[in-house]
Formats: C-alpha cells, structure tokens, sequence
C-alpha cells in the first residue's frame, strides 16, 4: 500500500501527522505537516500553474479531466481500501466513494465547454457576460467524506479554469495525496492541483489568509466556519461553507411505517453518523410512535457492526479517541436508550443507540453529536412537525415519510433545509445542488450550476451608435 510511514521523509524539525487506522488503532503512516512557508510557494506555483490552464482550449481541459477520471477508475479499489485504512469506513462506502471522485470529475469535464455567458437586450449596443476563472482556490476538507467532499471543490473549480491548493483534515490526508499523484498521471499540468496536509491553525490559517488565494471552500465544523468567514472577510474573499447539521426525519401517521422504520437505521448510522446529513431527530407524530418505535428499535439493534473489511458491515468505527469520547458525553446514565452492539477492544467503537423519552431542547435533541446517536420525538400535527424540525440552527437536510403529496409538499416548503427528501433519505447527488440554511452553511456546491461558483461575472457592452453620420 502507498504511504507507508518510511515513505515520507521530512526535514528534522518537521511536525509529522500521525494517521491511525480507527478500528484497530494501528499507525498507518506519518505525513509532514505543511507550514505558511510551504502554503506561501504552493499558492505561487498554484498561481503559474493556472495562467495556462485557463489559457488552454476548452475542448483539452475537458479531456485531461476526463483522462484524470479514467485513471481514478483503474484506482478504485486501491483507493478504497485507502480510505478504510485512514478512515475506518466500510468498504462498501469506501468503492463508493472513489467511483464518486471518478463520476465528479466527469461530470465537471462536461461543464467545461458548456460554461456559456449571456448576451442581454440593451439600447445602444450589445452586452454580453463572460465567466472567468477566480485563480487560486484553497480546499479545506473534512474527515468524515475525504474523497468525495474534496472532489466536490476540485472537479469544479479545475474544470472553469482554477487551480487548487486542497488542504485535507490531519486524520485523513492520505487519499487525497494519492489523488494528485494521479492527476499528474492522468497529464493535468504539475502544480495544478496540489494537496498539502496540515493542521487547521497553521496550514488551514495560512490558506485561509493568504492573499493569492480567491476563494476558500470549507467542509467542517459551524465554529471553525466561523473562524474562516471572519479570516476571510478581511479580503473580501469568498467562501462556501458547508457545516453542521442536526437534521429531521419526520415521519407522519399515514406514512408507510414499516418501510420509514427499516430506513431509518441506516439514516443516521451510516458513516457511524458521522454525517452533516445524518437524520439525528426521528420525529414520530404521536398517533403512532408507539408503534413505529416498535418497528424501529429491533432494526437499530440488528446493525451489524464490526470490521470495516468485512463485506456483511455496516457500520464502522468513529475516526478518533476524540470524536468517541464527544460522543459518549451526550448518552448520559439518566437517558433511556436502546443500544444496537460494538466490537470490544482496540479501535474507537461505539454502538447504535436511540434515545427515548429525551425533552426537547435537551443537547442530544438540539446539538450535533456527529456520532452514531439518534432521538425519538414526539409531535402532535403538521404544524407541530415544522415547529420542532425548525428548533435548531442548523438546516441542511431532512426526510419527511407520509402518503399525502399535499403534506409533503406544504411540509417541504415550512422546513428550513436545504436539502429533503420524500420518503427517502437521499441527500446527496452530483447531479443536484447542495448547501444549507442557516448555522449549516453559505452557497451550493454540485449540480448543474457547480462551476459558475468558481467564476467571475465580467460585462462587456459594445457599443453600436453611428459615430460616421
């Protein structure tokens, strides 16, 4: 496997990244982690490296990117199985992952030559609008996604005619380092797409602040969020923040409860719920909580649980030592819980657990646990489903499971979220745009709409007047 710790030889003095496998909490690798100085000559080159990018025809910056596709498609599985080892998915998720890296890629490439400006009726003249590249893009990407949500960013923002300085999370730096050693297989030009870990203060801080970078795009924590929008407004930079979320999964007395029930697990469970979009809030209408908690508890506890290699998991282990003690400080010994099963000993396990019973604004109910932890509400009608859905800060995503188009269509336009399903828990397609309301985040990423956020809208009028009469 690539990134064995031998493989990264720094100079003495060099901070070094320890990267863990979360289940068994084996050292995978140790990666140098980048300093401002190596933040400052990677936006530089980045700087070079897009003038001629930008510069070359459409047609060839779609086929390298599809080129880079078709290279990560003959890298699946090594990928995958990278992604296992730093960040302890399941491998099923983890091939899902890299294919979605491969189909991002291929479909920005379509954008390219696609990337239209308008021409606009005025007197006088014509105008027209031209979208250009922003230049230099800084990527900070999560741990919780690391090939997808780093693709989200990248594929754009290449395919307008960026280059970009991706910066992934300390735990989980070793796929997206393995990405750019395929881009410059694949022939993108060197220093296009350059990827550099490091910690958040230091290497995230000087991204952030540095004055050749245009636009910064950060997946992660609403109050490191915060911190970037404030570092950011000193240049006016742009963002796009993807943050937390506490999301609804309302499930109404007409619903079809015994398919809601059977979704449900695997709804706030996947990733061990180490998901933005995880729905947290099962929100029962009280006619037939009952009932549906009955459906839904024994299906909670048959979550198979366990080794991330293994093809019969469904769930793995949390990332961290961390991240497992968060977690474990919000299922307090006073709260009634129903608990699926975890693997004892070495790696940072914890099992499925539902709260019942939990008043409302108690901080499991309210705060984002990003952990395998869900709660079980009680409302009483479509108005008191709204009510609590919208009782947080956050509005990223939801489910609503009901028969009555009307109902869901009244409920989906009262829910402040930006991303819901219908009798589904779909949240996620490349296809689709992206974002939240709220404490979840500002602008849209994918969909067909993905590279305009990676350009500058320039006008241009020409005048026709008759200067000879």
């Amino acid at each position: 496997m690539p990134y064995a710790p031998h493989d990264h030889p720094a100079p003495e003095g060099t901070e070094l990244l320890d990267v863990l496998n979360p289940a068994t909490e084996e050292l995978v690798a140790r990666v140098p982690a980048a300093t401002p100085a190596d933040i400052d000559a990677a936006v530089r080159r980045a700087t070079d490296a897009q003038r001629g990018w930008a510069a070359a025809a459409p047609a060839d910056r779609a086929r390298l990117l599809r080129r880079f596709a078709t290279v990560v498609d003959a890298h699946l599985e090594e990928l995958a199985l990278l992604e296992v080892r730093e960040a302890g998915h399941t491998l099923g998720n983890a091939r899902w992952e890299a294919g979605n890296v491969r189909d991002l890629l291929d479909y920005a490439a379509g954008g390219v030559e696609r990337l239209n400006g308008r021409q606009i009726p005025v007197p006088g003249g014509l105008d027209l609008t031209i979208l250009e590249p922003l230049g230099v893009i800084g990527v900070i990407a999560p741990w919780n996604f690391p090939m997808p949500i780093a693709a989200w960013a990248t594929a754009p923002a290449l395919a307008a005619g960026n280059a970009v300085v991706l910066k992934p999370a300390e735990t989980t730096p070793l796929t997206a380092l393995r990405l750019a050693e395929l881009a410059l297989e694949a022939g993108l030009p060197e220093h296009l797409f350059q990827v550099l870990p490091g910690t958040g203060p230091v290497a995230g801080a000087a991204l952030v602040a540095h004055p050749g970078v245009a636009k910064i795009v950060f997946t992660g924590s609403t109050r490191v969020g915060k911190q970037i929008m404030a570092g950011a407004a000193d240049q006016v930079k742009r963002v796009t923040l993807e943050l937390g979320g506490k999301s609804p999964n309302i499930v109404f007395a007409d619903a079809d409860l015994e398919a809601a029930a059977a979704a449900a697990p695997m709804a706030f469970l996947d990733n061990s719920g180490q998901d933005c979009c995880a729905r947290t809030r099962i929100l029962v209408q009280r006619s037939v909580h009952d009932r549906f908690l009955a459906l839904l508890a024994p299906a909670v506890q048959e979550i198979v649980v366990g080794d991330p290699l293994d093809e019969r998991t469904q769930m793995g282990p949390l990332i961290s030592r961390a991240q497992l003690d968060r977690v474990r400080s919000y299922v307090t010994d006073d709260l009634t819980a129903v608990r699926g099963k975890a693997p004892e000993g070495p790696g940072f396990w914890y099992p499925p657990t539902l709260l019942t019973g939990v008043p409302e604004e108690a901080p499991c109910a309210v705060e984002e646990i990003f952990g395998p932890v869900a709660v079980v509400l009680p409302f009483e009608d479509e108005a008191d489903a709204v009510r609590l859905a919208n009782a947080t800060p956050y509005g990223l995503s939801g489910s609503l499971w009901t028969r009555d188009i009307g109902r869901a269509l009244r409920t989906a336009r009262a829910v402040r979220a930006g991303n819901l399903s219908v009798n589904s828990h779909s949240s996620v397609r490349y296809w689709t745009p992206f974002g939240g309301y709220g404490q979840s985040g500002l602008g849209r990423e994918l969909g067909p709409d993905a590279l305009t956020a990676f350009t500058e809208t320039k006008n241009v009028f020409i005048s026709t007047e008759d200067r000879t009469a």
